[in-house]
This record gives structure tokens, sequence and C-alpha cells, in this order.
């Protein structure tokens, strides 16, 4: 059996963000290999949030974010079962990653179900006419949902999506997360 050491410990839960004694216990089923220890504490993770799933989840918070030089402003509403958790440090930090990520990458939807049937008809209609896309439009609109649909964005330089990041929060926080809405403001666009 592979030495788990607290430097080990530490550096999965900096990836995962799941709780010290998951991050050891991961380890030591999976004889200290790195790998093998995220891909259970995922698991662990999803299961836990599907548990949690069906759960209300009406309180929470409203967070903001401006980027640097005014030109940017993101507001978001994320919601927790209760209020207790919308004053946890954890929680309030997601919220803020969440609107930083909004800011960033331009999202247009919470998940792929929120596009409309039209526009993504719309989309594949395009890259079919489109002689650099024809060939392949059904990878290339499956990427173009990955770009569109928040919960599908990579979280910053990971290998994480949102939807992980909020998995893995449900798992930690032990409540139900979910992104209810956003809206996105960049000086100058078109109205």
């Amino acid at each position: 059996m592979a030495e788990i050491t607290a430097a080990k410990v530490k550096e999965l839960r900096d990836i995962t963000q799941a709780g010290f004694m998951d991050c050891k216990r991961a380890l030591e089923e999976s004889d200290g290999d790195m790998e093998q220890a995220i891909t259970r504490l995922r698991e662990r993770g999803q299961a836990a949030a599907s548990k949690r799933a069906g759960r209300e989840a009406r309180e929470g918070l409203i967070g903001s974010y401006v980027h640097t030089g005014g030109r940017i402003g993101v507001l978001i509403e994320v919601n927790s079962e209760s209020d207790f958790v919308a004053r946890n440090e954890q929680f309030q930090k997601l919220v803020r990653d969440l609107a930083i990520q909004v800011a960033g990458l331009n999202p247009r939807y919470i998940d792929v179900e929120d596009i409309p049937g039209e526009v993504v008809e719309a989309k594949r209609a395009e890259l079919a006419e489109d002689a650099r896309t024809r060939d392949d439009v059904e990878a290339n609109l499956n990427r173009w949902t990955k770009e569109v649909a928040l919960l599908e964005q990579p979280f910053r330089d990971t290998n994480m999506t949102v939807r992980d990041l909020i998995t893995n929060a449900i798992a930690t926080i032990g409540e139900n997360i979910r992104v209810r809405r956003f809206a996105r403001f960049e000086l100058g666009e078109e109205l």
C-alpha cells in the first residue's frame, strides 16, 4: 500500500474541493493513485448530488462581479436549500467563482436543455452551410453547446466543468445547489 502523505491529500483536495477525510479515504482506496482517487470522489459527489437533486432550493445568494476597468458586470442568482448555507464562506466563494465564469466566458444559457430548439436548429443549419464545418455538423454543434451553456463550460484551467464544480460543492456542503439565472452586461454591447 502506498504511503498517503498530508501533502498528497492536500493536492487532491485542491483539485477536487472535497473534504480532507474524503480525500484521504479516496487515496487509500485507490492505493495512492491520484487519477483513480479523483474519479472516486467525482462518482461519490455525483451520487450525493443526485440524492439531493429533488430537494427544493429557494434560498441562496445573488452575487455580483464587476471586471477590472468596469467594462463587464455580472449578476447571478445561485440557490441553496437554506439561508444558513448562503452565509457559508464556501458557498459565497462558489457564487463569486460562477459570476467570474459568466463574465469571462459569456454563456447565454444555464444548461443545454435551456437552449431553445429553434436556436439549436438555426445553428445546425449554419454549420451545415459552412464548408469548414459541413463534414461534422453534430460534433461542431456539440462543441458550440458547451460554449454557450454555463454548466458545460470548463471551469478555469481545470479538467472540471462548471457542473462538476457545483456537484463537488453539493457533496461538500450537503445541500442542493443550483444556478437559477444570471445577467451579463458589457459596456457598449448591442441592445
